[in-house]
């Protein structure tokens, strides 16, 4: 199993919109091969800081979503107007250790 953490910061006070999108996701990698399950955060201390976890078989599966059709289908539903801080946005590859 590989878990994927997404971090991002908000940079034009949309977080509500955000965070509302997270809560009504259209599910669309659920039926990915090798998706094992999807979890999103903010930071306590900044609540313009959000962290997407997504849980996968193996890489192999991740990079598969990551470069195909169905992620673009699901990044063109950001909600609109929503700016992300430049530079601040980062992709993490965590391996278990057992």
């Amino acid at each position: 199993m590989i878990v994927v953490v997404s971090r991002f910061r908000v940079a034009n006070g949309l977080e509500d919109s955000v965070r509302d999108g997270f809560l009504s996701r259209p599910h669309h990698v659920d039926d990915a091969e090798g998706f094992l399950g999807i979890e999103a955060f903010t930071d306590r201390d900044d609540p313009a800081i959000f962290y997407l976890a997504t849980r996968w078989t193996n890489l192999e599966s991740f990079e598969r979503w990551h470069g195909g059709d169905d992620r673009a289908k699901s990044q063109a539903l950001v909600p609109k107007g929503v700016e992300l801080e430049e530079g601040f946005t980062e992709l993490r590859y965590l391996v278990p250790i057992l």
